[in-house]
């Protein structure tokens, strides 16, 4: 009897590794997060801190668990791109991602150009080797993501031009590619966001939003700035705000002249969302670290249907 019972045992442990290991390396599985860049002391004065580097190192680690087949950063990844001594704990996160085989793509934030633009963006450059300042694109599992440079002001008039150019050609042949079943878009201003502090991007609404809009295959919009998770729809497609990666919360318009957040009453401190391409569509979870910072919940989670049927815009898409 007592052999039997350690047999049984023995095969449970057997099958919760197994089950670690079906979900672990999943090649299937994109993450996403932004904005984890250390608090500056400055924002400290009026924004309240909350062991924000620890969320960041253990945001670090659960992608490290999870092992996603990509991570992708949506801008603000330090607070100082051209100092040194700001890269140092991010440079051993990313050493530690790519050496368990995780690929990791970035875009630029504020963050990065803040201060001495070109130093950072090189060093930024050091660290995403693969990013272009005016635009990329990376395909995984038939899904394309497309990174794009929302630092308008610091690009010349013919980068500004040639970006947008680029972004409507990518998304044209990405439309027409067989092999490709869904686009994502990522940059790390927000076109639309109820932060009191950021506020939206009207260059990305009008530069980015409008090309995406007309895209078949494009359904999400992801983008960070504003540190909350907020959720909008705009004829019938996605946008995410997922700025919960460690910098510290804003806080948020709630009046009535706020815009329509379908998530107004999800609101984690510190999330970073997960995409998979599933049998309904794109799976999406937001995934939100515990208060107690005990651990890590499935906070929300969506499914995006590739032929959603349109939803109607909400009545500020436009002006706001």
């Amino acid at each position: 009897m007592q052999h039997k019972f350690i047999l049984g045992v023995f095969c449970l442990l057997l099958l919760g590794k197994a089950k670690a290991q079906a979900t672990a390396g999943d090649s299937t599985l994109l993450a996403f997060a932004s904005d984890t860049q250390k608090p500056m002391w400055v924002e400290t004065l009026f924004l309240k801190a909350n062991h924000n580097q620890q969320a960041t190192k253990q945001i670090f680690s659960t992608f490290a668990a999870i092992r996603p087949k990509a991570l992708f950063l949506l801008g603000d990844v330090v607070n100082l791109g051209y100092s040194n001594r700001q890269w140092k704990a991010m440079s051993g996160y990313l050493e530690n991602l790519r050496s368990e085989g995780i690929a990791v793509h970035a875009a630029l934030g504020n963050h990065e150009v803040m201060g001495k633009a070109r130093k950072g963006e090189e060093k930024f450059q050091t660290y995403f080797p693969d990013h272009v300042r005016t635009g990329y694109v990376n395909v995984v599992d038939s899904v394309a993501v497309i990174l794009l440079n929302s630092n308008f002001g610091k690009l010349s008039a013919d980068e500004n031009e040639a970006q947008v150019s680029w972004y409507k050609k990518t998304l044209q042949s990405l439309d027409a590619d067989p092999a490709i079943q869904y686009i994502i878009t990522g940059c790390h201003h927000s076109p639309y966001t109820n932060s009191r502090i950021v506020g939206c991007s009207k260059d990305v609404e009008q530069k980015f939003v409008q090309p995406f809009l007309q895209s078949r295959k494009s359904q999400l919009f992801l983008s960070g700035h504003s540190h909350n998770f907020e959720h909008y729809q705009v004829k019938g497609k996605d946008f995410f705000v997922i700025g919960g990666g460690g910098g510290l919360h804003q806080p948020l318009n709630t009046g009535t002249d706020c815009l329509p957040d379908m998530c107004a009453d999800y609101k984690p401190e510190f999330h970073y969302l997960t995409v998979k391409r599933c049998a309904e569509g794109l799976l999406i979870k937001s995934i939100e670290l515990k208060k107690d910072f005990s651990s890590f919940d499935e906070g929300r989670s969506f499914v995006i249907r590739r032929a959603a049927s349109p939803l109607s815009d909400y009545a500020a898409a436009g002006n706001h």
